[in-house]
């Protein structure tokens, strides 16, 4: 007996009440903005600047034991990450331990690396400081800066490959998809103040990628279904396409989530925020492929005869829905 998350043949309306769900992503988008105006990001080292130290033991690294050391010194934001290298040998331990800025401090100042130095080597007597690096904010707000632009540059490119492989109305319905769930993303991070770094930046770029994925897969379909239907209007052309992917597209989250849960329960603090974006961005990619990419298509309306080129209904104007 086979498990089945959704029945073999399904005939869900997901357009009766399409006004509802773009309300729904409008007002989640409102409040995650709202956030991100009233309190912003709790930004990382990674964008507010600081100091890495880079020690070594012959001891294995315990992130534990280094977090119990540097705590009672109320420095602030402190992460601390394990450096694994091939060439390393049996007894090279290395762990790479990074203080935030100081308020008022473009870094940590000599003095506080030195009581950091000391509470290190009171928890492993053997400790060796190889380097001590910092950065500051003006190079962490270049920072910022470079991975919006990234964001942008991936959801632009998007923009363009849907626009070529599709139709215009196509492409933007997969990009107000794209840009609903980082602004949501965003906004869950704002909301709950969780830290947000480098490695979120990563996790946006991934559910860029995901959602896309989700929202290739259905706009496939509707163009082979509107092929195959021409006469049907394009709201039950589309419901047929949904229903039809509707298997695959279940069977992919639920999957890809159990894969992330086992990783945020088991994974460590290191990759927790990481992860916990991958969730919220497969939950809500997985939403806005269905409710909010495919209703934008509806209310664009789009080409209908695919098997033969019109001059006068190409994919570049509103076409007839019911045609």
């Amino acid at each position: 007996m086979r498990l089945k998350l959704v029945p073999k043949e399904t005939s869900i309306d997901f357009f009766s009440r399409w006004k509802l769900w773009l309300g729904i992503s409008g007002l989640m988008i409102i409040i995650g903005f709202a956030s991100f105006a009233l309190q912003g990001l709790n930004f990382g080292i990674d964008f507010r600047g600081g100091t890495t130290v880079r020690t070594e033991s012959t001891q294995p690294v315990d992130i534990g034991l280094y977090r119990d050391a540097l705590t009672p010194l109320s420095l602030g934001d402190i992460s601390i990450t394990e450096v694994f290298d091939p060439t390393f040998g049996a007894d090279q331990n290395v762990a790479m331990i990074r203080i935030q800025a100081q308020e008022g401090q473009e870094a940590v100042t000599p003095e506080t690396i030195r009581i950091v130095q000391g509470a290190l080597v009171a928890a492993v007597p053997d400790m060796k400081f190889l380097s001590v690096e910092s950065v500051g904010p003006k190079v962490s707000g270049e920072l910022i800066t470079t991975a919006a632009i990234a964001v942008v540059l991936a959801i632009g490119a998007v923009l363009v490959y849907i626009w070529l492989r599709f139709e215009w109305q196509f492409a933007l319905g997969a990009v107000a998809a794209l840009v609903h769930d980082v602004i949501l993303t965003i906004g869950i991070f704002s909301e709950l103040q969780i830290k947000f770094d480098l490695a979120i930046i990563a996790a946006l770029l991934t559910i860029v990628g995901y959602s896309l994925n989700d929202t290739v897969v259905v706009f496939d379909r509707v163009r082979e279904n509107l092929r195959k239907f021409k006469k049907k209007p394009l709201a039950e052309v589309l419901n047929i396409s949904i229903n039809e992917t509707l298997s695959r597209t279940v069977m992919t989250s639920v999957t890809t989530l159990l894969a992330l849960i086992s990783l945020y329960i088991l994974g460590g603090d290191v990759i927790r925020g990481f992860v916990f974006a991958m969730i919220w961005g497969v939950i809500v990619g997985t939403y806005s492929s269905v409710f909010v990419a495919s209703t934008i298509l509806l209310w664009l309306g789009v080409k209908r005869n695919w098997d033969k080129t019109d001059p006068n209904t190409t994919g570049n104007q509103f076409a007839n829905v019911d045609a």
